[in-house]
């Protein structure tokens, strides 16, 4: 019997949250129906998302940057394509195969100088993983800074670097030799260096949780102190990277130049899972010492072909549409017709970021009516306020935006990197509706809140957790 995806989508249309609900994350499923984001999306294209009544939704999360190039793109489709009917000779192992070989180096030439050597992982955690361990073998020490707020996956090693402590609640003793350092604080910085011990500093040249940016000068202090010190500088870019910022790596925009950058999520072209980790020589040959060391550290998908067909069309995409120069472009377009509103919503207090990663940060105003509200709603639940902006953009605007941190007033915006002057103008019209009524009244928070409400009865009507998989979702 032939295998029919067309056939097993169609026969099983509306159970995916039941089917999440029974054998998945059950609380995911309750989070997504509670908030009314339980979509059965059926199609995407572009910067869109296409559900199963019609409804099309402006993306402006991109799968957390993975769909730099937007969703669906047909060069990308088409060299996977290519690539299946090829019948290529994958993961033989004992091989060296040309594509591995033809991404490396076109990363390379992409990268500042000193960076010569690449290794393919399977994710951003486990290239924060792999650089860890490069790290320590490089430099025969043993302790990692990282910063506040960071986050570089939830893999042991990378969750050992989380700056979020509700990440590591309940996941034991992690790995050893691991401190952090306030982001932007140069001299807290400087105390850790000074001691000879640290193998390396991991950072993100801007974070994603919360889109939070240090000062310029902070970051040539960063690398004359890595470098006096004999520690390692790494640069996180698995979110930043790929022209997410207006330069494929975002630590460009300092000059800087790391030892080791670790890379993923745009590289993928939004179809196959890839990473990549890439190096000075002396690092890499530091690893890699000796014939009998020459898969000492490994991974049996990493070098899969169609992760690297993907990556391949991806960095021409990149080229032949003038991605990073788009991205800049529209960045700098979005956060300017976002910065008047600052000035006319008290609650609005800043918009930061580069080229197409943008912070959205809120905060109390100064009129007693609406600080009052504002207090309230942080005394419910610290945070909660961004969540009532995310919220109506969804359900009245038809627009996916994420909240950029557990407990602040941080939306991130991660559009795609091809957005036009169509998508800036809805998403900023949206915006300004949604402010208005936050700040106009208590009526945002009660729409909100109704609706909650009325999801968690919906979804308990649902049949989830003891009932057969079998017809469609009720109402």
């Amino acid at each position: 019997m032939a295998f029919d995806l067309a056939a097993l989508l169609a026969d099983h249309q509306g159970q995916s949250f039941e089917l999440h609900s029974r054998f998945m994350n059950r609380q995911l499923v309750k989070v997504l129906t509670t908030l009314g984001f339980d979509r059965t999306y059926v199609r995407a294209e572009g910067c869109y998302l296409i559900d199963d009544r019609g409804d099309r939704y402006l993306d402006f999360l991109s799968g957390f940057g993975v769909y730099a190039l937007g969703r669906s793109h047909p060069v990308i489709k088409d060299a996977l394509h290519q690539a299946l009917d090829a019948d290529l000779p994958n993961l033989a192992q004992l091989d060296c195969a040309l594509l591995p070989g033809l991404l490396a180096r076109a990363l390379v030439e992409r990268s500042p100088a000193g960076i010569e050597r690449v290794f393919f992982a399977n994710s951003g955690a486990e290239t924060v993983e792999t650089a860890i361990k490069f790290a320590r073998c490089a430099t025969k020490r043993d302790r990692i800074i990282y910063c506040d707020h960071a986050f570089h996956g939830l893999t042991n090693g990378a969750l050992s670097l989380n700056g979020g402590k509700e990440f590591k609640k309940g996941f034991g003793p992690l790995l050893p030799g691991c401190d952090q350092v306030p982001f932007g604080d140069i001299e807290a910085l400087e105390r850790q260096l000074k001691r000879g011990d640290v193998a390396a500093y991991v950072a993100e040249p801007i974070q994603g949780k919360g889109v939070y940016m240090a000062p310029d000068a902070y970051w040539h202090a960063v690398q004359s102190l890595c470098h006096r010190h004999g520690t390692l500088l790494v640069m996180d870019e698995v979110q930043t990277g790929m022209g997410r910022t207006g330069r494929f790596f975002c630590h460009e925009h300092w000059g800087l130049r790391p030892d080791i950058i670790t890379l993923s999520k745009a590289l993928s072209g939004g179809y196959v899972p890839v990473g990549a980790v890439l190096t000075t020589t002396r690092v890499f040959d530091a690893v890699y010492s000796s014939m009998d060391r020459a898969v000492v550290h490994s991974s049996t998908f990493s070098k899969n072909q169609l992760a690297m067909v993907a990556g391949l069309a991806t960095l021409q995409v990149l080229e032949d549409e003038d991605i990073l120069a788009r991205a800049a472009d529209s960045g700098e377009k979005l956060m300017g017709a976002l910065q008047p509103l600052v000035e006319k919503y008290e609650l609005l207090h800043e918009v930061r970021g580069k080229g197409l990663m943008i912070g959205l940060a809120f905060g109390a105003p100064e009129a007693r009516g609406p600080r009052a509200r504002f207090r309230m709603m942080e005394l419910a639940r610290k945070g909660l306020f961004s969540q009532l902006i995310v919220v109506p953009l969804f359900h009245r605007h038809r627009i996916l935006t994420q909240v950029a941190a557990d407990n602040v007033n941080i939306i991130k915006l991660l559009p795609p990197l091809i957005i036009g002057d169509g998508e800036i103008d809805h998403f900023v019209s949206a915006l300004d509706d949604v402010l208005a009524d936050a700040q106009r009244s208590s009526g945002l928070l009660v729409e909100v809140g109704t609706a909650m409400a009325r999801n968690s009865l919906r979804r308990g009507h649902r049949r989830t957790d003891d009932a057969p998989v079998t017809g469609a979702v009720h109402p």
